[in-house]
């Protein structure tokens, strides 16, 4: 991440590691550290005199002098063995949590900075303060720093370093490469199997809606390889043409490579070199008065127009760029980042870094854009909103992780100004969206107080449910939700295992997951557990915790929370109503009357919200585990071939199709076990 004079930021999601485990450098480390209370600190400048802010107040009068004085000795001890060399420092308390990452072309001189008697900024002091140890890592190269900061920074969240908070991977379009009739599907995670991709796309839904355009222009697959080889008939997507049919010879191999020619083309950005060819091919049908294939042209051309116009703004001068917007208000911060490849709109998100107030937009951008690109391939050009300090040197990192030239800027006119306005506008409307969601959460969990008579307001709301079918994929899941919404980097799904609970047995099930839950919550930490950090907004233990049921269910966790001796965590069941109408719900709580809102209370819309998404991610996660349940199935009941030999099976050839057509090829198949299972696919006539 970039870090510089106030350079408390760089951010969040994972766990923390090792420092020397992470980037390829020749780490040596320094260690140092009294033993100070616990407060909080922050970072200078990387040049020569350090120098802070115009608005640096002197910070002794407000934190007590024992404290600042305990971590600028820290400093100083560690300032004696710190090299003059780029390198990469973290600032840890007394409980060797991690403070603050940063990094410095001259670490001496940047540690130099914390430990001046005045001059410290409110936030720099209390970092300061809270120092008890400082660790070092030298690097070769200031580039290199950076590169490592940003890795540390996701690690380890420190809590003065700026949080990159929603730090999901991209979805791509993935043209396949294997197969010799290439699929077009949605791809999330190593790009390790052959074929194009194109993205990153911002969201899930573009990508689906994308796809579904292409099929209906280019008549590509989007069935799985498996799916493809048992085709005996076509499917109904070449009946609503969807789909040319390869898999039954509905098209033959010259003409799908040609569909999937162009449907590339137009991923690749040749959109109106290939309008321009199915226009002349409508053209082409009409005059020889073949009117139904000019009518498939015209329906392609329809879809491609589809794609565009949900596509928005498409640059005619831009051709790979992604887009940063930063807009500041009420105390939060909102970077709007859209994503331009081959010269079209692929989406924009929306993403709310955790960061004091007292960042300025060009911190939070600077910081913000290191964590981002550190899991990400960067494109050849970034445009910003404002100009960030050492945005030459982030060119400089960009182009090393990307292996060509990235161009880091901010446009001052033309086109490129306009896409950073644009951006800019979807900012400042993003973040006012999201200060009325906050007011607007802040009001519901006041209201639960008030309807429920709870103590306070939760700040983590936990809610369970289970799914099955009489008994089959048993499954639970958990929800969290808090003063920001829900928080699904800390939903749970728990696949049931208790072999001695009854098929359908919905307190037992309800039970495991329960126990399975707070029993991890209540043992010791392992030394690995104690080591991460969580993030500060989201506490471990629940205030209320939901389920989906009435009295019967809310005693069966009573009876489990008792057994716990889990005495400070609210319970609550939510029964819905005669003939499971929303709206008519009766809340149980323990020892308590039954609680019925009513219908329009906005408390009970709440409480439905929270319960339906239990429920939707529950049934999600249920379906999954039964589509492979059902791809597996097969070879259940095949004698001798247990779940090694199975996996082994599946992995080489995808599908139980592709297995009875090819035995004895894959590693650790035995002939015997081949011939078991060709027996098992080919029975003898007469055998049993």
């Amino acid at each position: 991440m970039i870090q510089d004079s106030t350079d408390p930021q760089a951010a969040p999601e994972t766990e923390a590691a090792d420092p020397e485990s992470m980037p390829a450098t020749q780490p040596r480390q320094v260690q140092s550290g009294l033993q100070p209370p616990d407060v909080e600190p922050e970072p200078a400048d990387d040049d020569e005199e350090a120098a802070l802010p115009d608005e640096a107040e002197d910070a002794a009068e407000a934190i007590s002098e024992g404290p600042l004085a305990i971590g600028r000795a820290a400093i100083e001890h560690a300032v004696r063995h710190a090299p003059t060399s780029p390198g990469v420092y973290r600032m840890l308390n007394a409980a060797h949590d991690v403070l603050y990452v940063g990094k410095a072309k001259n670490v001496k001189k940047r540690l130099s900075s914390y430990a001046r008697p005045t001059g410290q900024v409110m936030r720099i002091a209390r970092m300061i303060a809270a120092t008890s140890v400082v660790e070092i890592i030298s690097t070769s190269t200031e580039t290199e720093a950076l590169l490592l900061e940003a890795n540390l920074i996701k690690q380890l969240r420190p809590r003065f370093n700026v949080q990159l908070r929603d730090d999901k991977s991209f979805p791509y379009i993935l043209m396949t490469g294997d197969h010799w009739a290439p699929q077009i599907n949605k791809h999330r995670g190593a790009q390790s199997r052959p074929g194009r991709y194109f993205g990153p796309f911002a969201s899930v839904g573009a990508v689906n809606r994308t796809i579904t355009a292409l099929q209906r222009a280019f008549l590509v697959r989007s069935c799985t390889d498996s799916f493809f080889e048992s085709r005996t008939r076509p499917c109904l997507l070449y009946q609503i043409r969807r789909c040319s049919g390869p898999c039954t010879g509905e098209i033959d191999f010259p003409g799908y490579t040609e569909l999937v020619r162009e449907a590339t083309d137009f991923l690749s950005g040749k959109s109106r070199a290939v309008k321009k060819l199915l226009v002349d091919e409508m053209e082409k049908a009409s005059e020889d008065l073949a009117f139904e294939r000019a009518a498939l042209y015209r329906d392609r051309l329809a879809a491609l127009s589809a794609i565009q116009s949900q596509q928005g703004i498409n640059p005619r001068t831009v051709e790979e760029a992604d887009v940063f917007a930063i807009h500041q208000e009420g105390g939060y911060s909102c970077v709007e980042v859209f994503f331009f490849r081959t010269g079209q709109n692929w989406g924009n998100r929306a993403y709310f870094p955790k960061a004091e107030k007292s960042f300025t937009p060009e911190e939070v951008l600077g910081s913000f854009l290191a964590q981002f690109y550190e899991d990400k391939p960067p494109p050849r050009l970034v445009l910003l909103s404002h100009t960030i300090e050492e945005s030459d040197l982030l060119a400089s990192a960009l182009s090393v992780k990307a292996g060509f030239k990235v161009e880091v800027s901010t446009p001052q006119r033309g086109e490129k100004k306009e896409l950073v306005a644009h951006a800019q506008t979807n900012a400042r409307e993003a973040l006012g969206r999201k200060l009325a969601d906050t007011a607007t959460q802040a009001r519901l969990l006041d209201g639960m107080v008030t309807a429920l008579n709870l103590p306070k307001a939760p700040q983590r709301i936990e809610v369970y449910d289970n799914s099955h079918i009489q008994g089959s994929n048993p499954v639970g899941a958990m929800i969290v939700a808090g003063p920001d919404g829900f928080i699904k980097n800390q939903y749970r799904k728990f696949n049931i295992k208790s072999e001695g609970i009854t098929p359908g047995d919905d307190f037992a099930m309800m039970k495991e997951v329960l126990q399975r839950r707070f029993k991890r919550l209540l043992a010791p930490p392992t030394e690995a557990e104690a080591s991460k950090r969580k993030d500060d907004d989201v506490p471990l233990w629940p205030d209320l915790v939901i389920i989906d049921g009435g009295r019967g269910q809310l005693n069966a966790v009573k009876e489990i929370f008792d057994e716990l001796k889990l005495t400070d965590v609210t319970l609550m069941s939510v029964a819905k109503g005669p003939d499971r109408n929303a709206g008519r719900e009766t809340l149980f709580l323990p020892g308590r009357e039954a609680i019925k809102l009513e219908p329009r209370d906005p408390v009970l819309y709440f409480i439905q919200r929270l319960r339906d998404e239990a429920h939707r991610f529950v049934i999600g996660s249920h379906r999954n585990l039964r589509k492979k349940d059902i791809r597996e199935a097969g070879l259940q009941e095949i004698p001798g071939i247990g779940p090694t030999r199975k996996r082994a099976l599946l992995h080489h050839f995808g599908s139980l199709k592709q297995i009875e057509r090819a035995l004895g090829k894959v590693p650790g198949i035995s002939a015997e076990s081949a011939r078991k299972i060709f027996d098992f696919f080919h029975p003898q006539p007469g055998a049993r």
